[in-house]
């Protein structure tokens, strides 16, 4: 790496898309395009490709660059942030997929996760992070979601990552509000963004300062979780309230069983995707988790 990566603007809401399948389980490209334009049309301010959300770890390595191509594309076409998925809690291999990303110059930054299953320690975490932003041709959003990866990172720790060069914010979904949270969103330095990715609290987690968020949830009312982060954004508390309590109920809906099921039963249901499928281990949500989420959608 010949320079440091312009650390990109990170506010308002990003949209991590879903993957959506054909009847005959290939990448449906062209729903994802749709939706892709969908989401900025109703508000979102960038997209995130390849997250937990997009099913990434049942892609395959083309099926991963097919959706990198689309959302790449749209990115472009509409002059939006882009954020890649990237990386795993293999560091050497987190480098060579980062590196990667350089083939989609639309992409800003790398969405990394702090390294899940071994639980390296916060000197492991450090040590990890320090290497993969040394080399990135991108800045870095770590991946805070310690129900996923079972690695807790306090405010300390984190804070020292935000001053790691090329670390560009986090997506922190710690799983609710503690202290932890109230310290990193009090004392986070300028220019690194805290991203709300806990969907049911992110009203919350705006509201002590984060400066936008990842939501998967804003596939759904698209307009209203961009309207619940502008209000945030601009000091205007009773709209966001309104909205951030209305809001966090159908995130938990959406999220009442494995993401992004619900999620793609809905929008299925709406007829924006061909199809509700996901790939196993994940089945398809139920019929009443649906339509429960739905009648919250107002959809």
């Amino acid at each position: 790496m010949t320079s440091e990566p312009i650390e990109p603007d990170l506010g308002g809401l990003l949209v991590p898309l879903i993957t959506p399948f054909t009847p005959d389980g290939a990448v449906d490209t062209s729903a994802l395009e749709a939706l892709a334009n969908h989401v900025l049309d109703e508000g979102a301010a960038g997209l995130v490709a390849l997250g937990t959300t997009a099913e990434a770890a049942t892609l395959s390595r083309d099926e991963r660059h097919q959706v990198l191509d689309v959302c790449a594309a749209v990115s472009r076409e509409r002059s939006v942030r882009l954020i890649a998925g990237a990386g795993s809690n293999d560091t050497a291999a987190s480098a060579a997929e980062l590196q990667d990303l350089v083939k989609w110059p639309p992409v800003d930054a790398a969405l990394t996760m702090i390294p899940y299953y071994t639980r390296p320690g916060a000197r492991g975490v450090l040590a990890h992070f320090t290497a993969l932003a040394a080399t990135s041709p991108v800045p870095l959003v770590i991946y805070h979601i310690p129900h996923r990866t079972g690695q807790q990172v306090s405010a300390e720790v984190m804070l020292e990552l935000a001053a790691l060069p090329g670390v560009a914010g986090v997506k922190y979904a710690p799983g609710g509000i503690d202290a932890e949270a109230v310290t990193l969103l009090g004392s986070a330095p300028s220019g690194f963004a805290v991203l709300a990715g806990e969907d049911s609290v992110a009203s919350a987690l705006l509201a002590l300062g984060a400066a936008g968020a990842i939501m998967a949830s804003a596939h759904i009312c698209t307009s209203q979780y961009a309207a619940l982060i502008r209000a945030w954004l601009d000091d205007d508390a009773r709209t966001a309230r309104a909205l951030g309590h209305r809001l966090a109920a159908l995130s938990v809906a959406l999220f009442a069983e494995p993401n992004p099921t619900v999620i793609k039963a809905v929008l299925h249901a709406r007829g924006l995707i061909a199809t509700p499928d996901v790939r196993l281990p994940l089945l398809q949500a139920s019929p009443e988790t649906t339509a429960t989420a739905l009648g919250l959608a107002g959809w």
